[in-house]
């Protein structure tokens, strides 16, 4: 798929997202002078998230002015709130890395038609390396047509994963579960940010991918690019609803399959009360941590089915 037979979204996608690119790029020769902001603990927006989300929002609805916006930094602040096609953004994907000087982030950009994801962009400005994919025409790095990796064994395969970093997010479980994946895989790796290492599934450097309390504009945009380099994505229980429930796994066919068999005890870890506490720590950065019920710390121990925690669209907004 040349640049020329690119879908005229996904080339406005493109240009939105080289756009953000460079704003990132500048920033990043002045970081000492960059302005943080703290949105909860351990969770950072700069000016260059809000500047990067301005460029990509204006470009877009320039294009598209009757298309809706879900964005990190603004929620749904623009665009038509009603509209069957709606952009979901991450202006800078891995914000703590930008911070630091450590060259690992991105755009993501994707655009859905009815909560399908059809278009997708992702942009690391640091390599200059542009992920894209139309539904049903492939994904490409650059100009190359991109595969899953051939790996079908556990024992053989690089997994990526990411930390949990929130207040009120169950740690416990969450080390079960990474010593449980450790113990079967080649090796496990945590660069941190979610939609560029989705990216790296769909190119063959890693195998699968898994990851919880991650948000539609962290997840949009890889996951198609998987699916359409011939990998599978979905929740802890292989089902296709992921894109609000917080938790991802994805991999090729056959190493997916056995993760998800790993996976699937662990399944909605984020609690009700661990959203609760998190909307909290946001509203007020200075509480203290909300101390668990006597339930979850043997919750903890032994993972056990529980009921959906459905997240509503709503509660993603703002």
């Amino acid at each position: 798929m040349t640049q020329a037979a690119l879908h005229p979204m996904l080339n406005v996608a493109i240009k939105a997202a080289r756009t953000a690119g460079a704003i990132i790029n500048r920033a990043s020769l002045d970081l000492d002078i960059l302005k943080i902001n703290t949105k909860s603990p351990n969770d950072f927006v700069t000016e260059v998230d809000q500047a990067a989300e301005q460029a990509i929002i204006e470009t877009l609805l320039q294009a598209y002015p009757d298309h809706g916006i879900l964005a990190e930094e603004s929620g749904r602040e623009y665009g038509a709130k009603h509209s069957e096609f709606q952009w979901i953004i991450d202006p800078l994907d891995g914000t703590t890395n930008f911070i630091h000087g450590l060259p690992f982030y991105c755009v993501s950009i994707a655009l859905a038609h009815r909560n399908v994801v059809q278009q997708a962009v992702v942009y690391d400005p640091t390599r200059n390396d542009l992920f894209y994919a139309t539904k049903g025409r492939g994904a490409y790095l650059n100009d190359k047509r991109l595969r899953v990796s051939k790996r079908t064994r556990m024992s053989d395969a690089l997994i990526g994963t990411g930390f949990p970093f929130r207040r009120g997010d169950n740690f416990k479980r969450y080390m079960k579960m990474f010593e449980e994946v450790m113990t079967q895989c080649a090796g496990l790796r945590r660069p941190g940010a979610a939609a560029l290492d989705l990216c790296y599934v769909a190119a063959g450097y890693y195998d699968a991918f898994f990851e919880t309390g991650l948000n539609p504009w962290d997840v949009a945009a890889g996951s198609l690019m998987i699916a359409e380099a011939g990998g599978l994505v979905g929740n802890f229980t292989g089902e296709p609803d992921f894109l609000f429930q917080r938790e991802i796994v994805a991999g090729t066919p056959k190493i997916y399959g056995q993760l998800v068999t790993t996976l699937a005890p662990y399944t909605r870890v984020i609690t009700q009360e661990a959203l609760d506490a998190d909307a909290a720590a946001a509203q007020d950065p200075g509480a203290p941590a909300p101390k668990k019920p006597k339930a979850a710390a043997a919750d903890a121990e032994a993972p056990k089915k529980r009921g959906p925690v459905r997240i509503k669209k709503d509660d993603l907004e703002g």
